[in-house]
């Protein structure tokens, strides 16, 4: 009997792996015999590297970087192998600014690249970049300074390192960029699919959130269009209407043009850096959850992942979560055979993510789960 336990996180209640574990006991209470692979599991956003790094036994990096609106402030990415695993919110995120200083025309990703440079400093060429929960929507100019490229405005002068400077640019120098980028591998955990400007464009539908009024989500989209012909001219690449180049303020479209970045869904790239579908093409059952289930789970969720493999080899799928949404049902119809509320009674929020409230509930459902699947054993 193999049971392959792969869930994201209950946010705030219990990370991936902590609940992972509490549902490998939960089984083997009941199976005692069972062999249970327990594999953390995100979609490349929020608690990605949390999840890696402490499931997966690497171990985590500090590092003082530039913040979103120029401040110093101390950054951290995970490494696990070969492998750097970096959530760009983390340098340039919109939880680093106050509600009243956002404006995506004075935040910059340059702390981002700087991360970068640290982790190449570090012998890591291997990269897993999570860019959402951005702050920014300067297509990259920071990241992309900090790396060595050199954006000049018609005088020949190096421009800023913000939205607003974009304005600016005029031509690009790349004689002095970091040669090791060549040698290095971006996958980017990008789970929206807009281009880099129009009415789906990175400052039209994620300006308005980051702080940016209607006459800089204009100026923004001017700027890009502008941005991305000196782009074409140079390098001769036209990504500007490529799904998810629009990601993070356009910081898709700066790994995909300058440094060769392949944009996928972080939870594909996260479920293949787990090789899960090794543990799982031979499995008899399979167990996924997160926080909330809802009809947006098989939208690219963590939980969706799993249940892609699972079906590919015909193995059952049992999801759990905290609660359950809208819709809900409809996970049924995408390759998730049950799923089940871990939250036994009527509670508030705040005692359903009580941690010791909400482990005990996870186990006694994964009991109660594994005694039902046992009656057909």
């Amino acid at each position: 009997m193999k049971i392959v336990v792969s869930v994201d996180s209950f946010k705030g209640s219990l990370e991936s792996i902590e609940a992972g574990e509490i549902i490998r006991q939960g089984i083997l209470e009941e199976i005692k015999e069972a062999e249970v692979i327990v594999k953390p599991l995100a979609d490349g956003g929020e608690g990605t590297v949390s999840a890696l790094v402490t499931g997966l036994n690497g171990k985590f990096i500090e590092v003082e970087v530039t913040g979103p609106i120029g401040e110093k402030i101390l950054a951290k990415y995970g490494v696990v192998g070969e492998k750097a695993i970096i959530e760009m919110a983390t340098s340039s995120g919109l939880t680093l600014v106050e509600k009243e200083k956002r404006n995506p025309m004075n935040t910059t990703t340059f702390g981002l690249g700087e991360i970068i440079k640290d982790a190449l400093n570090k012998g890591y060429r291997e990269f897993i970049i999570g860019i959402g929960g951005s702050a920014t929507n300067d297509i990259g100019l920071g990241m992309l300074t900090s790396l060595g490229y050199e954006f000049l405005d018609e005088n020949g002068n190096k421009v800023g390192i913000k939205g607003k400077d974009l304005k600016n640019i005029t031509s690009i120098d790349d004689s002095k960029v970091d040669k090791r980028i060549k040698e290095a591998n971006f996958e980017i955990a990008c789970d929206v699919d807009n281009p880099l400007f129009g009415p789906n464009g990175a400052a039209s539908v994620y300006g308005p959130q980051k702080g940016a009024g209607k006459e800089d989500i204009e100026k923004l989209d001017k700027w890009a269009r502008g941005f991305s012909e000196i782009v074409k001219e140079k390098y001769g690449k036209s990504y500007e209407d490529c799904n998810g180049v629009g990601a993070a303020g356009g910081l898709g479209y700066a790994f995909k043009t300058f440094l060769g970045g392949n944009l996928l869904r972080g939870v594909d790239i996260i479920t293949e850096f787990l090789k899960l579908e090794d543990d799982i093409k031979n499995a008899n059952l399979v167990i996924t959850g997160e926080g909330q289930l809802d009809y947006q789970t098989m939208m690219g969720k963590a939980p969706s992942g799993v249940a892609k493999i699972a079906n590919k080899y015909k193995v059952p799928v049992i999801a759990m979560s905290g609660a359950l949404g809208k819709d809900v049902e409809k996970i049924n119809e995408e390759g998730i055979d049950a799923y089940f509320s871990i939250t036994p009674c009527p509670v508030s929020l705040e005692k359903a993510m009580e941690g010791d409230f909400a482990s005990k509930n996870l186990k006694d459902i994964t009991r109660q789960i594994i005694r039902v699947y046992k009656i057909n054993l």
